[in-house]
């Protein structure tokens, strides 16, 4: 049911269709929003790739989503990758950062916030991928999107004994709601692919069992497709 409704992420005919109605997919175990626009200003990059570099990041996302298998059959490569929209967060040291600085890296980000049921369990596990493949070549992000201060992500995080993925926010849900309007996104979690140069090219809503060997092994096969 979870690869399903990321089908349906896809399609922006569908999104205001579950927002405006509220459809309920507690059962699958996403958690369907309609936040405000956020309070940042997002900016398209214009660097947008030529025909023939669209076509091989759409081969490299087609090859990579053949892993995504078992517990990970919802991550789904996109149809039209795309470059994450430029947009400030706030970084563990409290300072605004950007996705620029992983640029290089391949990156698994995920959106949660603390009243998220389903991101709250899911934590763990995207914990030890991080302990099992962070390094020079892959990294899990996690951005939380509570509104108001850290200090209930932070005190969630210590609580579990998550203390190797660091705490990221965008209080104004400005990032979940470009991706939205794309049609990535229509509930919590959410969770992308990025290749090394910032594209978009796998996404999911809903969670997984980010320490499965399915999600290792799809994070091997987008650690092997890195060009650079």
């Amino acid at each position: 049911m979870t690869e399903q409704m990321n089908k349906q992420s896809k399609s922006k005919f569908l999104i205001p269709l579950l927002v405006v109605f509220g459809v309920g997919v507690a059962a699958a175990g996403v958690y369907v929003m309609n936040g405000g626009d956020g309070n940042q200003s997002i900016e398209v990059s214009a660097n947008s790739p030529d025909a023939v570099a669209m076509l091989a990041l759409k081969t490299k996302a087609s090859e990579i989503e053949k892993s995504a298998v078992g517990d990970v059959a919802a991550m789904l490569a996109l149809d039209e990758p795309i470059q994450l929209p430029v947009h400030k967060f706030v970084g563990p040291d409290g300072t605004e950062q950007t996705m620029d600085q992983f640029k290089g890296k391949v990156l698994l980000v995920n959106l949660w916030a603390t009243w998220c049921v389903p991101c709250r369990e899911e934590m763990p596990a995207l914990s030890e991928l991080q302990t099992t493949k962070s390094g020079d070549d892959f990294e899990v992000v996690t951005i939380n999107i509570d509104r108001g201060d850290r200090t209930k992500p932070d005190g969630f995080l210590k609580d579990i004994g998550v203390d190797n993925l660091a705490l990221y926010q965008d209080s104004s849900m400005g990032i979940f709601n470009s991706l939205k309007k794309e049609g990535i996104a229509f509930g919590l979690p959410v969770t992308m692919l990025l290749d090394e140069d910032g594209y978009v090219i796998g996404s999911m809503n809903g969670p997984a069992h980010w320490s499965s060997q399915d999600a290792l092994n799809y994070i091997d096969a987008a650690i092997a497709a890195k060009t650079n």
